[in-house]
């Protein structure tokens, strides 16, 4: 019978608990950053009962920054 452990499943588990918590503590903060959410290009759309908000600039400014630092991480 082969010896079962559960490091690697620990290490995952502790792994995702830390990233949920550092989107937890970003999100807590997140509109104390001055121009997040309200970049031009991100649509605002508000009717009498209804808003619809789509940050696409900012989206597409998170991305490019977290494509930045995933070829940084590979180098």
């Amino acid at each position: 019978m082969e010896d079962f452990t559960w490091q690697p499943l620990a290490k995952w588990l502790i792994l995702i608990g830390a990233v949920t918590l550092l989107i937890g503590v970003a999100l807590l903060f997140l509109d104390k950053i001055p121009y997040i959410g309200r970049l031009p290009g991100d649509v605002l759309i508000r009717k009498k009962n209804f808003i619809f908000y789509f940050p696409i600039t900012t989206l597409i400014l998170l991305n490019l920054l977290l494509l930045l630092i995933s070829w940084l991480w590979r180098k």
